[in-house]
């Protein structure tokens, strides 16, 4: 009997671990952004670029923002527990920028700097 008793705590003890682990979700993201960048430089314009790295990390869960002007993306890394996808893209369409089939927003968009515009 007690041999029984040892194989059940060590099946419970399996089953417990399992678990927890599936309760541990995945919580960082990195997600590659389509937008529309105009000219070769918005990554470092004076005010372009700085908008990218000061107000979208300042946004709650973002932790990293990488753009790349020549393939029109940005990369952003962000804790999926205090955002989400679609309010990433709502932050980069605040900037005036597209993000992927979200439009920029048209008074941010006339804010920036006409090499920045199409």
């Amino acid at each position: 009997m007690k041999f029984f008793k040892q194989i059940f705590l060590v099946l419970v003890m399996m089953l417990c671990s399992n678990l927890v682990s599936a309760q541990k979700q995945k919580t960082i993201e990195k997600v590659l952004i389509k937008t529309n960048i105009y000219c070769n430089h918005c990554a470092k314009c004076e005010t372009c670029g700085e908008k990218f790295q000061k107000v979208l990390l300042r946004e709650k869960g973002i932790q990293m923002v990488t753009v790349d002007e020549k393939e029109m993306t940005i990369e952003v890394v962000y804790n999926t527990k205090k955002t989400d996808l679609t309010k990433v893209k709502t932050a980069i369409t605040k900037l005036g920028y597209d993000a992927d089939d979200m439009l920029a927003d048209a008074v941010a968009y006339e804010g920036l700097d006409n090499c920045c515009k199409k």
